[in-house]
């Protein structure tokens, strides 16, 4: 259920026993102004919910906000049972496919990306040398599916567009944590890679709960659980809302 919200009912509002998202009224405001809100929202645990909105600020904003990457500004929000608490929902969520956090450099290779990450959530202490291709296949078989693997010294900006957002998936959600959040699925030029890439999104949903958005209709027999019209409650925005001026 989606709905515009006021804060008159906040004071009596409790979570839905068992969703994912029960928020109420919950709104941001950058430094420039109004992002979004407010607005309610619930999502059900498991499977894949797509955030139906037209791209821009306020839909990659409530993206970051769901997994605990923002704070809001007003409102109550309950992610995997956590009232208000972004810092113990970004410790058990991960997101994906969105340029603000993980937007990849020309220049980097499949190698390069994945023995990052891999050194990343190492141990300080631990020496973790450059992957071979059975390090990139641990890391993406799951995710890929029966997608063709990258080549192991291929510069990522050079791999087809569904290779370059399943590796950025892939990367990001290597501890498989229950919350998985997916950004730019209509950015994807190619409807066929499009569908792809929500396939294995599928896949992913039956051990963990995702939440991507597109503003593309879905065709029916896709396999995504729900699909929440945000249309007219979300407007584009710009970035600079969000973001302190340079």
């Amino acid at each position: 259920m989606v709905e515009t919200a006021t804060a008159e009912h906040e004071d009596f509002w409790e979570p839905i026993p068992g969703s994912l998202v029960s928020a109420r009224a919950i709104e941001l405001h950058g430094p420039w102004g109004h992002v979004f809100g407010p607005l309610d929202l619930d999502i059900d645990e498991g499977g894949v919910t797509v955030l139906a909105a037209q791209s821009g600020a306020a839909r990659t904003a409530l993206l970051m906000t769901l997994c605990g990457r923002m704070r809001l500004s007003g409102g109550s929000l309950t992610v995997l049972g956590h009232t208000n608490k972004p810092a113990k929902v970004f410790a058990e969520s991960a997101i994906a496919c969105v340029n603000e956090i993980d937007d990849v450099s020309p220049s980097v290779t499949v190698r390069d990306m994945v023995t990052e990450q891999l050194r990343w959530q190492s141990p300080w202490f631990k020496f973790v040398p450059r992957v071979h291709e059975d390090g990139v296949e641990r890391m993406c078989a799951e995710v890929f599916g029966d997608v063709p693997l990258p080549a192991l010294n291929a510069f990522v900006d050079d791999l087809p567009e569904i290779q370059q957002l399943l590796l950025r998936i892939a990367v990001a959600n290597t501890r498989r944590p229950p919350l998985l959040v997916v950004g730019r699925m209509d950015k994807i030029a190619d409807d066929e890679e499009r569908l792809g890439v929500l396939e294995r999104l599928v896949a992913l949903g039956e051990k963990q709960s995702v939440i991507t958005a597109d503003v593309n209709p879905l065709l029916p027999g896709t396999g995504v659980r729900a699909v929440v019209d945000l249309h007219g409650l979300l407007g584009a925005g710009d970035v600079g809302v969000m973001t302190e001026g340079r």
